[in-house]
């Protein structure tokens, strides 16, 4: 069980990296987030 949470954490946090990172700088700025900042971001969306 704990390789499949894993599993979809790791897919959530790629998932969140690829969406964020296909936004415009204007899109994100919108958002309160710098492109420096996506992978953080996506990081903190999968840490419950």
């Amino acid at each position: 069980m704990n390789v499949a949470r894993s599993l979809n954490n790791w897919r959530k946090y790629r998932q969140t990296v690829t969406e964020l990172g296909r936004m415009s700088n204007r899109e994100l700025n919108d958002l309160g987030i710098d492109r420096g900042d996506i992978r953080a971001v996506a990081r903190a969306s999968v840490a419950l």
